[in-house]
């Protein structure tokens, strides 16, 4: 029977925290002891670690996902005058860094099923301008980034996956298939920093060449400064947690895949639509996204209960006021937007009980 007092978080860091705790510690007294703050030797450590993780040969770590977005666009020289595919089903930072190098956003439907960018929908996008299309990995599955390279040859591909650390489709890592990849390490993701970090992926050794320098205000040798950069470089005492949780990311995605077929044993599918992997791809439920209908009234009964269910995403970047200005109102991406009207996240981390799991069950089906 659920316990009606029980509280469960959308997320819980401090699980994760007690598992690497003396690990984190140990390293952050390192960097104290040696003072090596920035591009310290365990930045390297984990850039080399996380890259072959990954499948690339190259990781540079930076500041933020949306800055390895922004530069992996710049590293691939695109700018004002071009136009870059992304989803309309996504987080604002993807376009916010096309809107940064000042290239156009142009926006696409996602999938019915499975809510990602779909070829069909970038093939009808493309225009002269166009030089680039953004597949986001989301919700903890890849989009399909091969097929999109097999199919627009002539379009630079950079995968967005800060969703998806540890997924794999038809074998290939997240971030491994496109021309390039950014990731976030905000600390709610598969493998999260204590506080803002991310890096770009790629094999392609001039453009890893080329983020090295654009992270470092455009520099590779102190004081020197061949092309304008940014200082947005990964911290060395986030390397240091980075370092500690990659240790236990592959045994975490499990954790977090065990929950999802626990949710779907426990929440009868007359109550909610339950997500499902794409074909080929192996699932690692950075969250576990649900339809539902009376979306807003469910998710406010759960929350009174103390159930920390959340909504990804409640408005659509092109009804968002920052993007008025390209011209799509309501109906322009019907499947985007019905997601949006009845997206519901359930309680989703590696740590996450049964008895947390029967009372978000319990809750749901009462509510």
């Amino acid at each position: 029977m659920s316990d009606t007092r029980r509280s469960v978080p959308l997320v819980d860091l401090a699980w994760q925290h007690e598992q690497i705790k003396e690990d984190v510690l140990t390293g952050w007294s390192e960097v104290l002891d040696k003072t090596s703050f920035i591009l310290g030797p365990q930045v390297a450590e984990f850039e080399s670690a996380y890259a072959e993780f990954s499948g690339v040969s190259h990781c540079i770590g930076v500041g933020s996902g949306t800055d390895a977005l922004e530069m992996a666009l710049r590293a691939l020289e695109i700018g004002p005058g071009d136009e870059v595919i992304l989803p309309a089903n996504t987080f604002i930072a993807t376009a916010l860094a096309v809107t940064r190098v000042g290239a156009t956003p142009v926006l696409v439907d996602c999938d019915p099923d499975f809510y990602l960018i779909h070829p069909e929908q970038i093939e009808m996008a493309i225009g002269s301008k166009t030089k680039a299309v953004i597949p986001v990995h989301l919700y903890g599955q890849m989009a399909p980034v091969q097929e999109i390279r097999d199919g627009f040859p002539g379009l630079k591909v950079i995968e967005d996956g800060a969703q998806s650390q540890g997924a794999t489709r038809h074998g290939a890592s997240s971030g491994s298939v496109g021309h390039i990849a950014a990731t976030s390490f905000y600390p709610g993701k598969n493998i999260g920093a204590y506080g803002d970090a991310g890096a770009v992926l790629t094999s392609d050794p001039d453009l890893a060449k080329k983020v090295k320098k654009l992270r470092n205000w455009g520099s590779d040798v102190k004081y020197h400064h061949p092309e304008k950069g940014f200082n947005s470089r990964l911290d060395t005492i986030q390397a240091v947690v980075l370092l500690a949780k990659l240790a236990k990311l592959t045994e975490w995605n499990k954790l977090r895949a065990e929950a999802a077929d626990r949710y779907r044993d426990l929440i009868d599918e007359s109550v909610l639509l339950h997500p499902g992997a794409m074909p080929g791809n192996e699932h690692v439920w950075h969250l576990y996204v649900t339809r539902v209908d009376r979306r807003d009234r469910v998710l406010a009964r759960l929350n009174e209960s103390s159930v920390g269910a959340g909504i990804h995403y409640p408005v659509p970047i092109h009804l968002q006021g920052a993007y008025s200005d390209l011209g799509k109102g309501v109906g322009s991406f019907p499947n985007t937007e019905r997601l949006a009207n009845h997206a519901l996240s359930l309680p989703m981390y590696p740590g996450i009980t049964a008895e947390d799991q029967e009372h978000v069950a319990s809750r749901l089906h009462e509510a």
